[in-house]
């Protein structure tokens, strides 16, 4: 570790120290050292899925509610294929650090993810403080859609062929009109998605964050490309006063006065953080 990169563990460290609240902002690269594929650009996708680099489709094509029109078998078998990497996918041990951190702060913590995969509560944090602003893949509903309607999507068990990247047999169908179902994702060029559960979401963390004083974002993995997490983390840092911790490999750069960013993977800048603070944070007044 450079002396600089020491002291940027260490800035994080006090940051952590001195707050009264942990805001958890996860991108992508949340999931990346659990095994989890990178869809950053049609590279890391087609590397994911060759049947979809063989017929020249990206992310943004199969990612979309025109596809579950026009081939929904395809679409499925994209879909049903992420389904089952994500309930067989364990979360790494940053997650358990995280959730470490947050049992030492007044307020705890509430996490702000861009992530559709339920990774945060299969870790075990509490599922009322978890907002996943682009919905769930763990989530159900009706692709017209004919109602308001979402299922849990626990009694789905996905048939694929891996090969061509096809979903097999009978495809869910809605429990109100018999129509396609869907996961209750936010898509490229959705104008359909159900969005009430997010939106229930967001009030909480809304409700919590107006509670805390001195919270700290830990941001992880969350590019500029689609910059939900990266809004989301500027729009505490300035409206409820937080500092910013930002993780990241790539896109690391911090203004001094928000403050830290540590050029390494999600894991690596937890476990550096953690070893400073020894495992423990101070005790809390109570």
């Amino acid at each position: 570790m450079t002396q600089q990169h020491r002291a940027e563990v260490e800035h994080a460290a006090e940051l952590i120290d001195q707050a009264d609240a942990l805001v958890i902002a996860a991108g992508a690269g949340m999931g990346v050292d659990s095994g989890l594929p990178d869809f950053r650009g049609n590279e890391g996708f087609w590397k994911a899925y060759p049947a979809l680099a063989s017929a020249q489709l990206d992310f943004t094509e199969v990612a979309s509610p025109g596809t579950f029109r026009s081939d929904p078998h395809l679409a499925w078998g994209f879909y049903g294929h992420r389904l089952a990497l994500y309930r067989n996918t364990l979360p790494h041990p940053g997650f358990e650090i995280l959730r470490r951190w947050a049992g030492r702060l007044e307020h705890g913590a509430f996490i702000f993810t861009s992530n559709v995969d339920g990774q945060f509560q299969k870790a075990g944090c509490d599922i009322d403080d978890v907002h996943e602003c682009h919905g769930s893949i763990h989530f159900l509903q009706c692709l017209k859609p004919c109602s308001d309607d979402i299922w849990p999507a626990g009694g789905l068990e996905p048939r694929v062929d891996v090969e061509s990247c096809r979903w097999l047999g009978d495809l869910p169908t809605c429990l109100n009109c018999g129509g396609l179902l869907r996961p209750n994702i936010l898509m490229f060029g959705d104008g359909g998605w159900l969005e009430q559960r997010a939106v229930d979401q967001r009030a909480r963390l809304d409700a919590w964050l107006s509670k805390t004083q001195r919270s700290v974002v830990v941001e992880l993995g969350a590019g500029t490309h689609i910059p939900s997490v990266r809004n989301f983390s500027a729009e505490v840092v300035h409206n409820h006063g937080g500092r910013l911790i930002r993780i990241n490999p790539r896109e690391a750069s911090v203004p001094s006065s928000m403050g830290v960013g540590l050029p390494v993977g999600a894991l690596a800048g937890l476990v550096a953080i953690d070893e400073l603070l020894g495992g423990q944070l101070r005790p809390t007044d109570d």
